[in-house]
């Protein structure tokens, strides 16, 4: 067996242990409350009794002992009734309003629920009614289990909190380590390929060729620069957020189908905030990407930029399948993916992107299945 395989069996054994030590607790403590509760029984039989005996006022010798059983009494509440509905007598309940008929008859009322009243008989007749309810120590006992499933409970969170912690630490280093590497290893032909077209230029190739080749070796050192920045806290700088998103729309136009209409919408003036341009332009990226895909590369892919007093929001809006509401939070989850292929890490990043280095936020807006969704960035202006 592998060590991994043992380190799961022993995972669940120590949870099974557990969970079969909780239950012995909450089994005994139920236990010694229902037989606490059959002792206060007892002892309330015995003051019903007493209170007989009381009435009978047979001999003094007896009426000594019958007062010091009536007065032991000290921690169980009790309101004792006639026949009549008359109260008789009352014992520990604090400020008892005995002149107020519909406080007494709420009391009795809580008393019937906690415990069956005792009839008092004299003579073969029925003489009075003993309510009573359950002592204060017996309500904290009924409150132990409660208290120790909510301590149990907080303890599993923290556990929790602190594998779910160290496994995203892990993840997140992997990710990192990933990502620098890809980074690395998409320098070396980078540079090649910036002295090829260096060659080319001297070739004389038409210029327009050169630039769209210029254009793509800048995207692929951006890809390059987003790359070696993961793992890392980035620099923000004051950016026109205007132009930067405009920039990033105008990119992806070019290289994007024919069958999409492309629609991009911002205030004439300037908007500024602290950026990374770089990565703001992969968040943006990768919406955008999204939005194609789900619009299966034919429909309308509209990109506003709505200014308010605090914040600056971008929306990135499309005509595709939609996303179903259950899934609004899900789809930012790393390794969520609604494709056969993808690896499902596009939305996590631009998440850790906008809400992790740039204090901003990142949701799905709206969205109806069939029609199509609007992804909302929410940044602070300066």
């Amino acid at each position: 067996m592998s060590f991994s395989s043992n380190k799961n069996l022993i995972r669940w054994a120590i949870i099974l242990a557990s969970f079969i030590i909780i239950s012995l607790i909450l089994w005994n403590t139920y236990i010694f409350s229902q037989n606490f509760k059959a002792e206060e029984r007892k002892k309330m039989e015995t003051w019903s009794f007493a209170q007989t005996e009381f009435v009978k006022e047979e001999t003094d010798t007896n009426l000594d002992l019958t007062l010091k059983v009536l007065n032991s009494n000290t921690t169980t509440p009790m309101v004792v009734i006639n026949t009549d509905g008359s109260l008789a007598t009352y014992n520990n309940i604090k400020n008892f309003k005995d002149n107020d008929s519909v406080y007494v008859n709420k009391l009795i009322a809580q008393f019937k629920n906690e415990n069956n009243p005792i009839e008092v008989f004299y003579k073969g007749n029925h003489y009075q009614t003993l309510y009573y309810g359950n002592s204060p120590l017996l309500n904290k006992l009924k409150y132990y289990p409660l208290a120790l499933l909510l301590i149990i409970l907080l303890f599993a969170a923290l556990v929790y909190f602190y594998y779910s912690s160290s496994r995203n630490a892990s993840q997140n280093k992997l990710w990192s380590g990933m990502a620098k590497e890809t980074a690395h290893q998409i320098g070396t032909p980078l540079s090649s390929l910036v002295g090829w077209a260096e060659l080319l230029k001297l070739e004389n190739v038409k210029s327009e060729y050169l630039n769209e080749i210029y254009k793509d070796i800048n995207r692929l050192q951006t890809i390059t620069d987003r790359f070696s920045k993961i793992g890392s806290v980035p620099t923000l700088e004051k950016t026109n957020l205007i132009k930067a998103t405009q920039d990033a729309f105008d990119y992806l136009e070019k290289r994007s189908s024919n069958h999409i209409n492309f629609n991009f919408s911002a205030p004439e003036e300037s908007i500024y905030v602290m950026l990374n341009t770089p990565l703001f332009s992969w968040t943006i990226e990768n919406l955008v990407k999204n939005a194609i895909d789900a619009m299966k590369g034919k429909g309308n892919l509209d990109i506003e930029v709505v200014n308010t007093n605090k914040l600056v929001r971008i929306h990135v809006s499309d005509t595709g399948k939609g996303i179903p509401k259950q899934n609004f939070k899900k789809i930012f989850d790393p390794g969520y993916t609604s494709r056969k292929r993808g690896w499902g890490l596009g939305l996590s990043l631009a998440k850790r992107i906008i809400e992790d280095y740039h204090n901003g936020r990142i949701k799905v807006k709206s969205s109806t299945v069939g029609k199509g969704t609007t992804m909302e960035i929410s940044l602070n202006r300066l």
